[in-house]
């Protein structure tokens, strides 16, 4: 099968998430100028730059109380700061729940029941049991084509790792088995690993 997005696909439904997964789930905290928190998965997420340390998170879809966009994007605008949450399995339900599309003054962390703590090196909140959270601060923001697409670039500043994920001094995700997205309504976990060495090593 071939075909064009221009054109249609012609399924039941748009396969293109589908085909790009397994997806790491940035699970994105971030304060409004007000003092609101906020809390919403995204799957369009990933590190791009190790030093310095560097992520990024797609938004592509708006808020009509937003002003084209999200909550995440629109806090992030007027801060400059936010942190990212990894999501473990045991965590799916909770994270789900933040996925709403619920008023911009709803505190998902309260919604939810997820326990929340102050962050280190900025002023956000962070997940308090994620196996590990990345404090960003903001470098740019940049509209794709799209009524509502932004990437949001940020520098890591801190880094949080829960004491029990770390085996014989390495970050072991076969401790908390990270969720990852994939296409329609589906989700997977990573429960084992493999090493392969490259060939230069």
């Amino acid at each position: 099968m071939f075909y064009r997005p221009e054109d249609g696909h012609g399924l039941p439904h748009n396969p293109f998430n589908a085909i790009v997964t397994p997806r790491p789930i940035g699970w994105i905290s971030t304060r409004g100028a007000d003092g609101s928190d906020n809390l919403a998965p995204y799957s369009f997420f990933n590190a791009v730059a190790y030093e310095p340390p560097q992520v990024m998170f797609a938004s592509t879809s708006a808020k009509p109380d937003r002003d084209g966009t999200k909550d995440s994007v629109a806090n992030i605008r007027d801060t400059g700061v936010f942190a990212v949450n990894i999501v473990a399995f045991a965590m799916r339900d909770v994270m789900n729940r933040t996925s709403g599309p619920w008023p911009r003054d709803t505190d998902e962390f309260a919604d939810a029941g997820i326990a929340k703590s102050d962050c280190a090196t900025i002023a956000c909140a962070r997940v308090q049991d994620a196996p590990a959270t990345l404090e960003c601060k903001l470098t740019q923001i940049v509209q794709l084509p799209g009524a509502a697409n932004f990437v949001v670039f940020g520098e890591v500043t801190g880094v949080h790792m829960r004491d029990d994920c770390l085996v014989n001094g390495l970050f072991d995700v076969t401790t908390f088995n990270p969720l990852a997205r994939l296409g329609y309504h589906d989700y997977s976990f990573v429960d084992a690993v493999f090493s392969l060495k490259r060939p230069e090593s």
